[in-house]
C-alpha cells in the first residue's frame, strides 16, 4: 500500500532538513571558485584569503579554477548551485560589474548571488611617458587638450580597467585621445616605457615598480587615500582630479537564497581573515591591495557597494558600445 504525504508536509520535512543541515555549517570543506586560471591576482587572493580562512570555519578550503567567458562561465555555475554555503565565486569589477554591460549573461549579478564580503581592492595610478612635457596632473590634462586626438592610452585590451578608466578620464577631463589594447597590461607598459605609448591608467602592482625606478612618470592615484606603498604620490582629489576614484575590488558571494546564518559564518571567517597581520601583509605589502574598513567588511556593504558600481559603470561601458568577445 502507497501512502501519499500532502506536499505542505513534504516542503515542511524538506525545510527542516535544510535548516539543520545550516545550523551545522560547515560539516565539510568548502569550495571557492575561482573564474581565470591558477597563478593570477584572483588566484593568488583567493588563496591567501581561503586558506586563512579555514582555521574560522574548521574546514579545508578548496580552490577551484574555472576558465572562460571573462568570468562569466564560472560566475554562472555558482548562481545555479546549492544554496548551501559549500560553493562561493570570488570575483571583481570585471566579473561583477563591466560583465553584466558587455555580455547577455544567463543569471542576474545583483539578484542570483547573495554578497558575503569585500575582500580588497586596488586603485590605479594615472602615468605617463617620460618625455610628456607635464610635471604634474593638472600639466597633463592642460597638455591633453591642447594636443586633442593625438595622445595614446594603452589598455591590457578592450573592455579592460585601464581602458574604461581611460573613457571616464575622458569624460571628466573633457579631453580626448586614442585607445591602444594589447594583449594584457604588460606590453602596454613596455611600450608605455619605450615610449610608443603616451599615458596608461594602470592599476598599481603593474605601474608602481616602474614609476619608482623613474622610467615612467607617475602623476596621482586614483583613491580617496594616499598608497601606503607610495605615500609620495597625491591621490586625484589633491592633484585636482577631484572624486575621479576608480579600483579593481574583489569580493565573495554565494547563491541566492543561501541561509543567513550560513552567509554570516562566512563573512565572520572574512573579517577574522583581514584582521590577520600575516594576512593583511601578505595582501598590501605583497599584492599591493588596499584592506576594506572593518564597516565595509559586512555582506550588506556588498550588497550596496555593488550596485553602486554598476550604477556608475554601466551607462558608460554601454555608451562606449564595448562587447565581450
Amino acid at each position: 500500500m502507497t501512502t501519499l504525504f500532502p506536499a505542505a508536509v513534504v516542503a515542511a520535512t524538506l525545510t527542516c532538513i535544510v535548516s539543520a543541515q545550516a545550523q551545522n555549517y560547515p560539516s565539510r570543506p568548502i569550495t571557492i571558485v575561482v573564474p581565470f586560471a591558477a597563478g593570477g591576482p584572483t588566484d593568488v587572493i583567493a588563496r591567501v584569503v581561503g586558506e586563512r580562512m579555514r582555521a574560522q570555519l574548521g574546514q579545508n578550503v578548496v580552490i577551484e579554477n574555472v576558465t572562460g567567458a571573462a568570468g562569466s562561465i564560472a560566475v554562472g555555475r555558482v548562481a545555479r548551485s546549492a544554496a548551501d554555503g559549500y560553493t562561493i565565486v570570488i570575483g571583481h569589477w570585471g566579473t561583477h560589474v563591466v560583465n553584466g554591460a558587455t555580455y547577455s549573461l544567463q543569471y542576474d549579478l545583483l539578484n542570483d548571488l547573495a554578497p558575503v564580503a569585500l575582500l580588497a581592492s586596488t586603485p590605479s595610478l594615472v602615468v605617463s611617458k617620460n618625455a610628456l612635457p607635464a610635471k604634474d596632473l593638472r600639466g597633463l590634462i592642460a597638455w591633453l587638450k591642447e594636443n586633442p586626438g593625438k595622445a595614446a592610452q594603452g589598455s591590457g585590451g578592450a573592455g579592460s580597467a585601464a581602458h574604461i578608466h581611460g573613457i571616464f578620464f575622458q569624460q571628466r577631463t573633457d579631453t580626448r585621445f586614442q585607445h591602444v589594447p594589447y594583449r594584457g597590461a604588460a606590453p602596454a607598459m613596455q611600450d608605455l616605457i619605450g615610449g610608443q605609448i603616451d599615458l596608461m591608467i594602470d592599476q598599481v602592482p603593474n605601474s608602481l615598480p616602474h614609476a619608482r625606478s623613474g622610467k615612467i612618470k607617475a602623476y596621482a592615484v586614483t583613491a580617496k587615500t594616499r598608497l601606503e606603498a607610495a605615500p609620495d604620490i597625491p591621490t586625484v582629489d589633491e592633484a585636482g582630479l577631484p572624486d575621479f576614484h576608480t579600483s579593481v575590488w574583489h569580493a565573495l558571494w554565494a547563491p541566492r537564497a543561501t541561509p543567513s546564518n550560513v552567509i554570516s559564518a562566512l563573512n565572520a571567517a572574512v573579517v577574522d581573515t583581514l584582521a590577520d597581520p600575516k594576512v593583511r601583509h601578505r595582501l598590501v605589502a605583497d599584492l599591493s591591495q588596499t584592506i576594506p574598513q572593518r564597516a565595509e567588511q559586512t555582506p550588506e556593504a556588498l550588497g550596496v557597494f555593488h550596485k553602486a558600481e554598476i550604477e556608475k559603470w554601466w551607462p558608460i561601458i554601454k555608451a562606449a558600445n564595448i562587447k565581450g568577445d
